[in-house]
């Protein structure tokens, strides 16, 4: 029932709903058996015996046992697990070494790490080989939209940039790739029909990037699954004509008029074909740039074509990638915990997780990839948390067990860990709720509407 109404909302058939679910469910598998299989492998390289490992979840389809392990295959494709030897606090586990909560405090460590680690591989591995292949950027025409500073002596709004020394481009970051910051720079441009050809000094790329912007109109490109523009019902193509009865020209008008409003609820006027709608919506702040509030839509890219790296240039751009995303994910992380009124807007569930898979996949198998690539960062990042029944928690109780020389009495693990249950069910309860009320909201909002 959930998604078809989601499918409802998109405008799409069930058809491409019932595949965007699949490809979701496929991702979700792949990442936590790969989860699974990293503390397999480290517990068989610790000497712990591994008594199962599963891919996917009831009644198995297939097992077979080698070496003490049993290998299995279950009907219920959503990850998998690994039962360890003496790995239940709730059971009485005898003295051995191949016991988990025998085995010394490192090893019990890094068998919970290397969950995590695999994650972190897989993602940079994906983000690598996204860099390598071939696959579409999308992005903004190369024609300046606003220009200050000193920079406004040199470019005009309306100049179309044509070539960067002596490279021709199809899009902005291009003309931004393309600028040297150790020499002059030679740009070819069309002003009022006319060729020209500049010459710039050594550019900062930093400085030049705020002060020179393309021309970006206020057409909608991409909506933020959960956040009040998508609650409202706005579409991929809309237009913003007005915020609260201010005309706006182009996007920077819009976001001025957005983040500037005095109340803390906005009215946009929006253009959809031939149709003008209003639409009222909440501002919603954003924790990873000081509270400034928004309401959850990108930029609409009017150029796209193909790019691919080469092996070098990929790998650092790939292991760039995921460390600016760990290191996003954890400022966003702290953030949200110092402002608990943020946790509303940024605590979804797996119908956000469907909805962003939805929308990767719509442009692309490049896209979709990379979308799993971070789904795996985030995997990794959760289950480091230091919360009993996660990795983090048993590399936390391994640490305590190094420091005072012996375990934490099992009594205390176990009423730590069903703490950490109780934790992660009223999460999980939480998301869902989130979720559920957030695609109602904005079923609501776009009944009998275009």
């Amino acid at each position: 029932m959930v998604f078809i109404c989601c499918s409802e909302i998109e405008n799409i058939t069930i058809g491409e709903s019932l595949f965007d679910i699949l490809l979701a469910l496929v991702a979700l598998g792949v990442l936590v058996t790969v989860h699974e299989a990293g503390h397999f492998i480290a517990a068989r390289l610790c000497g712990v015996t591994v008594e199962t490992f599963s891919i996917g979840f009831g009644k198995p389809i297939f097992k077979l046992v080698r070496n003490g392990t049993e290998y299995r295959i279950g009907w219920i494709p959503l990850g998998g697990y690994v039962k360890m030897k003496g790995d239940s606090l709730e059971e009485d586990a005898i003295e051995e070494p191949d016991s988990f909560q025998f085995t010394k405090w490192w090893k019990k460590a890094l068998i919970a790490l290397a969950g995590p680690m695999s994650n972190l591989l897989l993602a940079v591995v994906i983000f690598i080989l996204t860099f390598m292949l071939p696959g579409k950027v999308e992005d903004q025409s190369p024609v300046i939209g606003k220009t200050t500073g000193a920079y406004s002596m040199v470019f005009m709004p309306g100049d179309s940039i044509q070539a960067v020394n002596a490279k021709p481009i199809k899009g902005w970051y291009q003309f931004l790739g393309g600028l040297n910051s150790d020499k002059q720079n030679s740009i070819i441009l069309v002003r009022d029909g006319k060729k020209l050809t500049l010459t710039l000094p050594v550019v900062n790329l930093q400085t030049f990037s705020n002060d020179v912007l393309p021309a970006v109109s206020s057409v909608i490109g991409e909506i933020s699954p959960g956040m009040p523009a998508w609650r409202a019902g706005l579409q991929s193509g809309d237009k913003i004509v007005r915020v609260d009865s201010v005309r706006v020209n182009d996007w920077y008008d819009m976001r001025e008029q957005i983040t500037k409003a005095a109340a803390d609820t906005i009215l946009l006027t929006v253009q959809r074909g031939k149709t003008i709608l209003n639409k009222a919506m909440p501002l919603e702040k954003n924790p990873l740039n000081d509270g400034q509030r928004v309401i959850g839509i990108t930029q609409q890219m009017a150029v796209s074509y193909s790019q691919s790296y080469p092996p070098l240039t990929a790998a650092k751009y790939g292991v760039n990638a995921t460390l600016n995303f760990i290191a996003i994910n954890y400022v966003g992380l702290y953030k949200v915990v110092s402002q608990p009124e943020t946790i509303k807007s940024s605590v979804g569930g797996p119908v956000m997780i469907y909805s962003l898979s939805s929308q990767s996949a719509k442009k692309g198998w490049s896209s979709w990839i990379m979308f799993v690539a971070a789904i795996s960062l985030v995997l990794m990042i959760m289950n480091l948390l230091p919360i009993p029944v996660l990795d983090g928690g048993h590399i936390m109780f391994a640490l305590i067990q190094a420091v005072r020389g012996k375990p934490l009495p099992r009594k205390a693990q176990i009423i730590l860990q069903n703490i950490g249950v109780v934790l992660l069910l009223m999460l999980m309860v939480y998301a869902f709720y989130n979720d559920f009320t957030k695609v109602f909201t904005r079923a609501v909002s776009t009944m009998g509407k275009p």
